[in-house]
């Protein structure tokens, strides 16, 4: 496993900033099935007909510990109304250093082990945090590289729930 050895500035983005591509522009995000902590596969098919924000991160990045509140708020707050939250932890030690932090940082989503495999997919993920906002219908609205605004993520996830 190759480790990703920075994170993304640290740097929030103004609101706005990152905003929803127009549907024409949307690309498929690529499926896949990776382990969650109780060594269930999960695939992000399961999640068709969601908005699903799916966040590549670390337990040793200082700008992924900082949002993970605000994802756990999103997924709190949005659940009923068919939005999730999938952290795709990038740990070459595993299960191990991610259970920990996990039950520290009391996650409420879905976390699964990432690899390089899986970074490719999404066109190698080379700086933590990455995340994408992937609306409805199984297509990448938005990438976030770094720390984003808090604000950037809720005004694009009530965006992508309010739309069809």
């Amino acid at each position: 496993l190759v480790m990703l050895s920075a994170c993304a500035p640290w740097s929030e983005s103004k609101a706005g900033a990152a905003s929803l591509k127009p549907d024409k522009d949307r690309k498929e995000a690529p499926d896949f099935a990776l382990k969650d902590a109780d060594g269930r596969a999960v695939r992000l098919s399961d999640y068709r007909g969601k908005v699903v924000l799916l966040n590549f991160w670390a337990t040793w990045c200082g700008p992924c510990k900082r949002e993970i509140p605000w994802f756990i708020e999103l997924e709190q707050r949005n659940r009923d109304r068919g939005f999730a939250v999938i952290g795709v932890a990038m740990a070459e030690e595993g299960w191990d250093v991610v259970k920990p932090f996990l039950r520290e940082y009391k996650v409420n989503y879905r976390t699964l082990m990432g690899s390089d495999t899986i970074a490719q997919l999404y066109g190698g993920v080379d700086g933590l945090p990455t995340t994408f906002l992937i609306d409805r219908t199984g297509r990448i609205a938005s990438v976030h590289i770094g720390l984003a605004g808090r604000e950037d993520y809720e005004h694009d996830v009530q965006a992508l729930l309010a739309s069809p």
